[in-house]
């Protein structure tokens, strides 16, 4: 089972993202930058969705970090935030994003990326 590391604040939105993925994959959370950098480290993931505005070390420098390290950058990350200004997705990209997706969640679009990165769907 593919596994995916949730990098999410907000307990509201990060259980509605474990109660759409826990079926299909391995589910690691964690609620700031700094501890996703640690559990990637100890434990890299197969994938990682990264909310943007965290606290302490947000996810724009998580994942540069996350991005920076020659044994994880090979891990795709998906921006996963609220940031929907003019410049946002490329400016995760830049920072090191694989791709972009903003909030509220378009579920469809979530499982159309996993898919794209991890090459297979949920399971039913």
């Amino acid at each position: 089972m593919k596994r995916i590391l949730i990098v999410e604040d907000v307990e509201f939105n990060r259980d509605l993202l474990i109660q759409l993925l826990e079926d299909s994959y391995a589910i690691l959370t964690a609620a700031d930058g700094a501890e996703a950098i640690v559990l990637a480290e100890r434990d890299p993931p197969d994938l990682i969705i990264m909310d943007l505005s965290l606290p302490g070390v947000d996810g724009w420098e998580a994942t540069r970090r996350i991005k920076a390290n020659a044994a994880l950058r090979h891990i795709p990350i998906i921006a996963l935030s609220s940031h929907a200004m003019r410049g946002d997705a490329e400016r995760a990209r830049q920072c090191g994003c694989d791709d972009y997706l903003s909030k509220p969640l378009d579920e469809d679009l979530l499982f159309e990326k996993l898919t794209q990165f991890l090459g297979e769907g949920p399971k039913p």
